[in-house]
């Protein structure tokens, strides 16, 4: 039987790439090549829609691990998402990253204008965790490991 071999990536569409690579290269991701345009039969029959064209940023963590592919869709325009929407509504709704300060990164999203979607939370003593909004209305899940 087939089986899955790796957690490759885990891929967002944007409307403004520069600001998201921005936003998660500050958080610590290296950018990883360089960006791409990606068009033609590959991309069209993949996604199923003729005549696309995207760029894309790829990152990585520092520690190598799974990666955070950032596109942007010059053809056909992007359909917007719902930048409000809540941890309940359907979907992907976050991407995860351990921190190793949670205030600090906090605070220094928040310099930027990045809020937090609720408040800083703490698990059994193990963890604290905040959602941060991020551009384009991504939730990112920041946690630091204390115990």
């Amino acid at each position: 039987m087939a089986r899955i071999q790796r957690f490759d990536h885990v891929g967002i569409t944007v409307a403004d790439l520069d600001t998201a690579t921005e936003f998660f290269v500050g958080l610590g991701l290296e950018v990883e090549g360089t960006r791409m345009v990606v068009e033609g039969e590959f991309l069209d029959t993949v996604i199923g829609i003729p005549g696309s064209r995207t760029e894309v940023v790829m990152l990585r963590p520092p520690d190598g691990g799974t990666r955070l592919e950032l596109s942007s869709f010059v053809r056909p325009g992007h359909e917007p998402g719902s930048p409000a929407a809540m941890a309940t509504e359907l979907g992907l709704r976050n991407v995860a990253f351990e921190v190793d300060d949670l205030q600090a990164t906090v605070d220094r999203l928040a310099t930027h204008g990045y809020g937090l979607v609720g408040g800083v939370g703490e698990y059994e003593g193990f963890w604290r965790m905040a959602y941060v909004r991020g551009p384009e209305g991504i939730i990112v899940s920041l946690a630091e490991r204390i115990g």
